[in-house]
C-alpha cells in the first residue's frame, strides 16, 4: 500500500451543525499486502495502524458526542484507542462493515482487483443490483448500512439533540458507496479518489432529511474531477 495521507484536523464543532464524521480504520496487513479482506472479523491493526488512530484522537480539536464502529477487529481497534485517546465510550454497531467480496475474499492478484472495481464502479453509476461474485450486491449493501445512518441522525443529529460529531469507524469502500448516495457527490470523484487509513467523509444534515458532504478524505467542495488513485484497493 502507498503511504496513506495523514488525517485533517476535525473543525471545532460550535462552527457548523453536528456531522456524521465516518473514519476509515487504521492501516492492517491487508492494507499493506493489498489484499480483498472483508470477512468479519477480518485483520488486526499493524503498528502503524495503532499510531494512526492515536493520532487521530490527539488531532480531534474537540472530542465528538458519540463514538460507534462496525463488528470488525480492525474497525474495533481503531475506535478504542480513540476512545483511549478521547474519553468517549466506543460502541459497535451491526450492519456498517465492509462490502463482502465473496469468492474474491483474501485475494491480491491484478485480476481480483479489476473484478472487484468493475462491480464496485458500477454501483457508483446506478448499476446496484449488480453483484460481486459470490458477494453482495450494491442494493444489499446499502440496505443494512443506510438504515443504521439514519438512526444516529434521529438520535443524536436531529435538531434540539445534543451538540456534537458523531463518529463512525467504517470502511473504505462502503463509506465511499453510502456518502455517494446520501450526498449525490458523484463518479468519477467517488471511485477515483479513495480514502487513507483513518481519512474521514464528513456529512451534515440537511432540512427534509437530506445530507451535505462538507469533506472527502483531504478534499473540501466542490468535488472535482479526482485523477485515479494507484491505492488500497478497499480505500
Amino acid at each position: 500500500m502507498s503511504e496513506s495521507r495523514e488525517s485533517a484536523a476535525i473543525p471545532d464543532p460550535g462552527r457548523v451543525p453536528g456531522r456524521l464524521v465516518l473514519v476509515r480504520h487504521g492501516e492492517t496487513e491487508g492494507n499493506v499486502a493489498k489484499v480483498l479482506d472483508t470477512r468479519v472479523p477480518g485483520l488486526p491493526l499493524t503498528e502503524r495502524g495503532v499510531a494512526q488512530a492515536k493520532l487521530f484522537a490527539a488531532r480531534l480539536i474537540v472530542p465528538p458526542a458519540r463514538l460507534y464502529s462496525s463488528v470488525a477487529l480492525r474497525a474495533r481497534q481503531t475506535a478504542e484507542y480513540i476512545e483511549s485517546g478521547t474519553g468517549v465510550s466506543a460502541e459497535v454497531l451491526d450492519d456498517v462493515y465492509e462490502v463482502q467480496v465473496g469468492e474474491l475474499e483474501g485475494l491480491g492478484s491484478d485480476a481480483a482487483h479489476r473484478e472487484f472495481q468493475r462491480v464496485y464502479r458500477s454501483w457508483h453509476l446506478g448499476e446496484i443490483d449488480s453483484r460481486l461474485p459470490g458477494g453482495e450486491s450494491g442494493a444489499e449493501v446499502l440496505e443494512r448500512y443506510l438504515p443504521v445512518v439514519e438512526q444516529l441522525r434521529a438520535d443524536h443529529l436531529a435538531p434540539g439533540s445534543e451538540s456534537g460529531d458523531v463518529l463512525l469507524v467504517s470502511h473504505g469502500a462502503v463509506m465511499r458507496l453510502v456518502a455517494r448516495e446520501l450526498t449525490g457527490v458523484a463518479p468519477p470523484f467517488t471511485t477515483n479518489n479513495h480514502l487513507g487509513n483513518t481519512e474521514t467523509i464528513e456529512m451534515v444534515p440537511t432540512p427534509g432529511g437530506g445530507w451535505t458532504c462538507v469533506r472527502w478524505g483531504h478534499y473540501t467542495p466542490p468535488f472535482g474531477v479526482a485523477e485515479p488513485v494507484a491505492d488500497d484497493p478497499m480505500g
